[in-house]
């Protein structure tokens, strides 16, 4: 059985997510450190972990595999559920697979080492836009179309 979990800790398309695994019958874990409005849905399971440091990814983690799909931001995470055999999607609809990770975990790596050889260097993230929403929501309905197919 196909299962989304959600990294929801400061996911902005946690709605979106919702409405089509829904649409789907698909269960849904919403993994946070708390602060999350629950919901109420059958299909739908709360997930509540410790404030530690990297406590929902390893929720996230340790219970991913094939069939499922993960919606998180965290490229380390990704990576940890494409080695179980999960389908991986960022909040702007870009989905995270074995071809791409490496590339994607060495940019987040060039990143840090540049930020921290330069402390006053700005941020370059783009903003979020209307049309990330739209890319997640479509790219999340094919992923989920596909893992059903597919789930043990």
């Amino acid at each position: 059985m196909t299962t989304l979990h959600i990294d929801a800790d400061a996911c902005p398309v946690r709605d979106e997510a919702l409405r089509v695994a829904l649409r789907h019958g698909v269960v849904v874990c919403v993994v946070s450190n708390g602060g999350i409005r629950p919901v109420d849905h059958p299909l739908v399971s709360m997930i509540y972990v410790d404030q530690g440091a990297d406590a929902a990814d390893r929720w996230i983690a340790d219970r991913a595999g094939p069939g499922d799909v993960v919606v998180t931001a965290d490229i380390v995470l990704a990576a940890r559920c494409i080695e179980h055999g999960a389908q991986v999607l960022r909040p702007n609809g870009e989905p995270l697979t074995p071809a791409n990770i490496g590339p994607v975990l060495a940019a987040r790596d060039l990143a840090a080492d540049l930020r921290a050889a330069d402390p006053f260097r700005q941020g370059s993230g783009k903003p979020f836009t209307k049309s990330d929403r739209a890319r997640f929501t479509e790219q999340l309905d094919r992923m989920l179309t596909a893992a059903r197919k597919t789930a043990p």
